[in-house]
């Protein structure tokens, strides 16, 4: 029996341009797609003319919805799954899908199709030595201990998003405890109001307390 294919396939961050070819023929190709958000990736399809059913996967899915997924890849249809920016399975519940179908039915094929990262991208324009780094996801609402002593300890960079409601308040609470490191702070990756904060906490402080930062944040915090 021939099963399908789960393609994990990356989408632009920002700008809609920054699509790869192969993403473009997969999507074209699959018999169904998977999206966080229906009308966002609608809006991506659209946009290249690209004209498929779309069904919603996020992190309110059930396992009833898996099942459902599970048993169209064991009919042989050919699945994709997209976040609403960026690379499925960071930060977002892809990997739960990912790790269910492994359990269920290692034989199917989980093929990633590679392309834009927030994470690689703030990596690539900081200017820190990138070779080793870690990335903690969400900087957290509560319970944020745990978070800011794997912060204080590392030996390497730490790279985080944040909500930008949140982002001077967390900055300061950084400060207080890890004194006045280096750091940079995107905000609108790849998207026409495409911003970076460089320099130490409180350089960065200063330069956002006369701006009024929306949109997706990632800060990145040097040893």
């Amino acid at each position: 029996m021939d099963f399908g294919n789960l393609y994990i396939v990356a989408t632009p961050i920002g700008n809609l341009s920054d699509i790869t070819l192969r993403a473009l023929e997969t999507l074209k190709s699959v018999d169904l797609i998977l999206a966080e958000d229906t009308r966002v990736t609608s809006k991506l399809l659209d946009h290249y003319d690209i004209y498929k059913h779309i069904k919603s996967y996020n992190q309110h899915s059930s396992l009833n919805k898996k099942l459902e997924i599970l048993n169209e890849l064991n009919q042989g249809k050919n699945l994709a799954i997209v976040t609403d920016a960026g690379t499925p399975g960071i930060s977002d519940p892809g990997n739960e899908l990912v790790n269910f179908i492994y359990e269920n039915n290692p034989k199917i094929r989980i093929i990633p199709i590679p392309g834009s990262s927030s994470v690689s991208t703030l990596a690539s324009v900081s200017g820190f030595n990138m070779g080793e780094f870690i990335f903690i996801g969400y900087f957290p609402k509560k319970k944020q201990s745990r978070t800011l002593k794997l912060i204080t300890e590392s030996k390497f960079p730490v790279i985080y998003f944040d909500s930008p409601n949140r982002l001077v308040k967390n900055l300061s609470l950084l400060k207080d405890i890890i004194n006045n490191r280096q750091v940079v702070v995107a905000r609108e990756l790849t998207k026409i109001h495409e911003e970076f904060f460089r320099g130490d906490i409180d350089e960065v402080l200063t330069k956002l307390k006369d701006t009024n930062p929306k949109g997706e944040v990632v800060v990145l915090i040097a040893p």
